[in-house]
């Protein structure tokens, strides 16, 4: 049985708008609604540098071989492992991958797994002070 895809909305906002947005839920006067975003970014571009056409690959990637590892990803990425840690970390801030620890290996080391949460982004683009 396929499971139901799972969706994230993402926002661009302005960072000036988004800092004056985030000051207002701290403060109470603003409560954000249901249908929100939940990751927000600051522009297109810094949308694209963390969703570039390699980290899509990336992310579809993990989603098809399921890897137990991050080494396990190497060959078909042609990247090195701590190149890949590196954005996944990233991807991992955003809230797009979880990295979840494994089973401990023969060298002591606890390797992560890297799991998509997404299947899905939509995307809404502020233009309005306004919410």
């Amino acid at each position: 049985m396929k499971l139901k895809p799972k969706k994230i909305k993402l926002g661009i906002m302005p960072l000036e708008q988004f800092k004056q947005r985030t000051i207002a839920i701290a403060k109470g006067h603003y409560r954000p609604k249901k249908n929100e975003p939940k990751i927000w970014f600051t522009s297109i571009k810094s949308l694209a540098n963390v969703l570039s056409e390699k980290n899509q690959h990336l992310l579809r990637l993990i989603i098809d071989m399921e890897p137990q590892s991050i080494a396990e990803l190497e060959k078909p990425t042609k990247r090195k492992a701590n190149n890949l840690l590196r954005t996944l970390r990233t991807l991992e801030n955003y809230g797009f991958v979880k990295l979840l620890p494994g089973e401990k290996g023969r060298q002591g080391r606890t390797p992560l797994i890297p799991k998509v949460i997404y299947d899905i982004a939509n995307i809404e683009i502020y233009l309005s002070e306004t919410l």
